[in-house]
């Protein structure tokens, strides 16, 4: 009889080059002589504790690995989204690596349209060289005041505002159809009465890596955002 950790050691590399690691469970139907019936018992003792490691350790790594794809699957920033313009093309919003970005949902209809536009168009003018993105998504979810077609939209904001800066196709920023990227932006700054957005004109600063860094009210005027977006692009 095999009693010491040597010896079932030694029975254990004996037996190596027929028995992979996935056989362990089936160690018990092997065919096995009279003889070998008790050092098969004694082997099948020693080798329990290992089986359990074994296993918790198959399942710890299954766990892991679930995580890890988990983890790289969710979006680390907002490169890793695509939206569709105005004309209903994918834009892959890494073309804007590099640059800081003001992403704000937007309506024609609304008290706040004239100074907000009027505030990102003077931003916009003043800091596209050095980097600054203003990207403008219509949403007509708050007080219907965005009813128009994309059209009369970009028409709009390019004759009313002189508007030089993209804007996107309408989307919708609240609920189960609200556009991904909007998810994201959510969960990555939560407002001040909870992550949904209140009214027209929430803005997100994204800082040149794809993180948005803060979160201003509709009614936080786009002027005084200046001195964080100066920050953000390093100029004085």
């Amino acid at each position: 009889m095999l009693c010491s950790a040597r010896k079932n050691l030694s029975f254990i590399s004996r037996f190596s080059s027929i028995l992979s690691q996935t056989h362990f469970n089936s160690v018990s139907n092997l065919s096995i002589s009279p003889f070998s019936k008790q050092i098969h018992t004694d082997f099948t003792h020693s080798l329990s504790p290992f089986l359990v490691k074994h296993k918790s350790f198959v399942l710890l790594s299954l766990r892991s690995d679930h995580t890890m794809a988990s983890q790289s699957n969710k979006p680390q920033s907002v490169y890793d989204f695509t939206v569709k313009d105005a004309k209903g093309n994918d834009v892959d919003l890494s073309i804007y690596k590099g640059k800081v970005l003001i992403i704000v949902n937007v309506a024609s209809q609304c008290g706040l349209t004239n100074s907000n536009y009027t505030d990102m168009t003077e931003l916009y003018r003043k800091y596209k060289d050095q980097g600054l993105e203003i990207l403008a998504f219509p949403c007509n979810q708050f007080g219907g005041q965005e009813p128009g077609s994309i059209e009369d939209i970009q028409q709009m904001v390019c004759t009313r505002f002189k508007a030089e800066y993209p804007i996107f196709d309408k989307v919708d920023v609240n609920g189960d159809n609200a556009a991904p990227l909007y998810k994201f932006l959510k969960s990555s700054k939560g407002g001040f009465f909870g992550d949904g957005i209140k009214w027209n004109f929430s803005k997100f600063l994204v800082d040149k890596e794809g993180h948005v860094v803060d979160r201003y009210s509709p009614t936080t005027a786009p002027a005084s955002m200046e001195k964080d977006i100066k920050k953000l692009l390093g100029v004085s």
